[in-house]
């Protein structure tokens, strides 16, 4: 019997291009995610020339950027770093609900990993938990999934 082949991306994505589109709201969190994913990719053997990092005003914005990085064919993958916080509102269910479909959308439109680093989380503790501290930086799991992805896709 023949063996099952199985395609697997590993961490070796490092001859990409990548684009960083980052949120300026809730900087205070954001900025750790970006310095979790640079630190990442720079590890993996990306150099600062195969990154460009995109600065829009909040996570609602990330969709639009990212569907512009992705048609200009420049990018082997996006990751798109934000904090949705929520609130007493409703706005955080609009603006997480809307910058994820988003995502999603670019990613299939143009069949180019987006990988999805935008913190959606109900309190400023968890937010800086999950942006360096107890529960790790989503900046740097974001970049090792753009870097596997990159990895996967070039063996299909």
């Amino acid at each position: 019997m023949d063996a099952i082949r199985t395609l697997e991306g590993d961490f070796t994505g490092g001859d990409g291009r990548y684009a960083l589109v980052v949120g300026r709201w809730n900087s205070f969190v954001v900025e750790h995610l970006l310095d979790g994913a640079v630190d990442t990719l720079r590890r993996h053997g990306v150099s600062d020339k195969q990154m460009t990092i995109i600065r829009v005003p909040g996570a609602f914005e990330i969709p639009l950027v990212c569907e512009k990085a992705a048609a200009s064919g420049d990018y082997d993958a996006i990751i798109a770093l934000g904090a949705v916080i929520r609130g007493g509102t409703p706005h955080f269910e609009h603006v997480a609900g809307e910058c994820t479909k988003g995502i999603a959308q670019v990613s299939l439109q143009h069949g180019l990993p987006v990988a999805f680093g935008v913190l959606t989380v109900d309190s400023i503790e968890q937010a800086i938990e999950r942006s360096g501290t107890k529960a790790g930086n989503k900046g740097a799991e974001a970049a090792s999934s753009a870097l596997e992805m990159v990895s996967l896709l070039k063996q299909l």
